[in-house]
Formats: structure tokens, C-alpha cells, sequence
């Protein structure tokens, strides 16, 4: 199915009333695009480590609205310009010109799907629930991973640096905590391993079904791997529902400038001689995150590499 999208130009002080402009006519659910620059409180929300330099701000800003194919454009458009025209009679909205397209209706959610195959991490094979083992590969460790709309094939080099120290330090009386938990792989991984328990955390409420899809493709029992939706760095609630020294390996696939604010806090729930395995660390940050970790009073044990990513094990002496 195609979709109709057509473009309002109008300029980034009206968007708001424009975009008002157009629900009163019918029209929901519209893009923005323009170049304003983001705010400090937008970027503590993208949790992302190096936020590259944006294009200056021209004042335009860009408005998509999307119908579907067989429905009575030339009605809409004819709302929408009278609507439009009335505005520019009270302010300024720019040319509040439109421009007509078209689009595919693409299936966003599982297109991604074309691009993830299995693989190996060392000698742990990972594939997605839509393809089979082969016979040459059935005697090996099989992790069944579909990350639905939540973050974690194990592709990536952050995700391989766990899984690897998850190997060295997995004992069949593990508990532990996965922070950032996603797709549930690390946890999977720590239980095929041997581990007796997994508590995940994740801001993302989809983590919940993926966990629980992966669990299930993965015959984990349900009880060993339990899951609480919550900011653990300061949401006391989900610091007292995870536990104050509990755990043996704590790990943390995140980005830098969430691991410095969350390790004085993850301390609490470490048990004495405890694990802290962080990832998702590009390399000019190795050092303020190896400075967070040992101001935590945790000792650094190995700093691991794979391509610009970084993984630092500490443990709670």
C-alpha cells in the first residue's frame, strides 16, 4: 500500500499552531523537521555519548502528514489550505506552502530482519528465531535471539565484550543483575551458561515481551529470569525491589554517561568480591568511565577492546 505524504513549509516559531492548525481539520500524527538545535534536556534523553554537530538553524521547519491512498485528498487539501490561509491572517507562518509525494507503506518493525543472520560469538552460535540450526552446529551453544522492537542482537561489539567475560566469571551460583537489559541476551547468555538467577532492568517497557519471547525460544525457565521496568540509577523503588548486595556479576551494556552516574549506585546491590561488567564504551571515554569506577571504590581487573568499543570489569573488593 502506498501512502500520500505532503509537506507544509512554514517556519520553526508557528510549528506548534500549525500543527494545531491541522488537527482541528482532521490531520493527526505529524513529522517535524527542521534545524533547531536540541536542548541540554534533550540530549540527557538520548543517551548517547558523542552528539555530532548539527546544521545551523534557518528558521524553516518541514511538516509531513501522511493519508492513505484512496482517500479524498483534494476535500483535505482543501480544508487545509482554507485553514492555513485563515492562520497567516493573525501571524506570521511562513510560506505554508505544499508539496505532495509518495511513499511505500514498508513494515519498519521487521524490515531490520534482512540484515540479522547467525553468527558466532567464539564458540557461541546466535540465531534468530526465523532461521535454523544446521546440523554441523547442533552440538554447539545455541542462543535463539529476536530482539522485537527492544535493543540487543549480540551483533554489535559492545554486547560480544560481555558475552565474553560472562565466560570467565558465570558460576553455577550466580545471581545477577543486567542493567540495560533489552532484548534479555546477556541474561540468556549468563543462564545457558550455568548462572542460577537473572534480574533485568530496562527503561523500555518492550523489553518485557522480548525478554519473554527469548526466554521462551530459549527454554529458560520463567522464575530465572525475572524483569523490573524503572531508572535504577534513581528510582529508590527499583533499587529496593533489585536488592542491596545480592548480586555476583553485575553488567551494564550502556553508554558511558549513563555508566558514571549508575556505578555509585550499583555498588549497593554488588555482593563482596562481586563483578561489574560495563560495555557500550567508546574509546576516548575509557578513562573518565575506568575514574568512575575505581572513585566507586571498585578495582579494575581487565579493560577489554573490539574495534573502537571498550568493556571494563571491576570487582567489589
Amino acid at each position: 500500500m502506498k501512502w500520500n505524504r505532503f509537506t507544509v513549509k512554514t517556519k520553526t516559531e508557528a510549528e506548534d499552531i500549525v500543527i494545531s492548525t491541522l488537527a482541528e481539520v482532521g490531520i493527526e500524527g505529524v513529522e517535524i523537521q527542521d534545524k533547531q538545535p536540541l536542548t541540554e534536556e534533550d540530549k540527557a534523553q538520548m543517551f548517547v555519548d558523542i552528539m555530532p554537530e548539527g546544521p545551523s538553524d534557518d528558521g524553516i521547519a518541514y511538516l509531513n502528514f501522511y493519508l492513505e491512498e484512496d482517500a479524498d485528498k483534494e476535500a483535505i487539501l482543501k480544508d487545509v489550505r482554507e485553514a492555513l490561509d485563515d492562520l497567516k491572517n493573525f501571524m506570521d507562518i511562513g510560506e505554508a506552502t505544499i508539496e505532495e509525494s509518495q511513499t511505500e507503506d514498508k513494515d519498519w518493525i521487521n524490515n531490520w530482519k534482512q540484515y540479522f543472520h547467525q553468527f558466532y560469538v567464539d564458540d557461541i552460535l546466535i540465531i534468530p528465531s526465523w532461521e535454523k540450526v544446521k546440523t554441523e552446529d547442533r552440538d554447539k551453544m545455541i542462543l535463539h535471539i529476536d530482539p522485537g522492537t527492544a535493543f540487543g542482537t549480540g551483533m554489535h561489539e559492545t554486547t560480544q565484550l560481555v558475552i565474553r567475560q560472562l565466560k570467565k566469571y558465570v558460576t553455577p551460583n550466580t545471581e545477577m543483575l543486567d542493567v540495560g537489559t533489552g532484548s534479555g541476551i546477556l541474561g540468556i547468555v549468563a543462564l545457558k551458561l550455568g548462572a542460577k538467577h537473572v534480574l533485568g532492568t530496562d527503561l523500555d517497557p518492550c523489553a518485557i515481551p522480548a525478554v519473554a519471547e527469548n526466554k521462551e525460544a530459549n527454554q529458560i525457565a520463567d522464575e530465572s529470569f525475572d524483569m523490573v521496568i524503572g531508572n535504577i540509577i534513581d528510582d529508590k523503588a527499583i533499587q529496593d525491589q533489585a536488592g542491596y548486595e545480592k548480586y555476583d556479576i553485575v553488567t551494564a551494556n550502556i553508554l558511558a554517561d549513563v555508566l558514571i552516574p549508575l556505578t555509585p549506585v550499583i555498588v549497593n546491590q554488588m555482593k563482596k568480591g562481586a563483578y561489574y561488567i560495563t560495555s557500550g564504551i567508546l574509546d576516548v571515554k575509557e578513562e573518565v568511565v575506568v575514574e568512575a569506577v575505581k572513585a566507586a571504590g571498585l578495582t579494575v581487573v581487565e579493560v577489554t577492546h573490539q574495534g573502537e568499543w571498550v568493556s571494563i570489569t571491576a570487582r567489589k573488593e
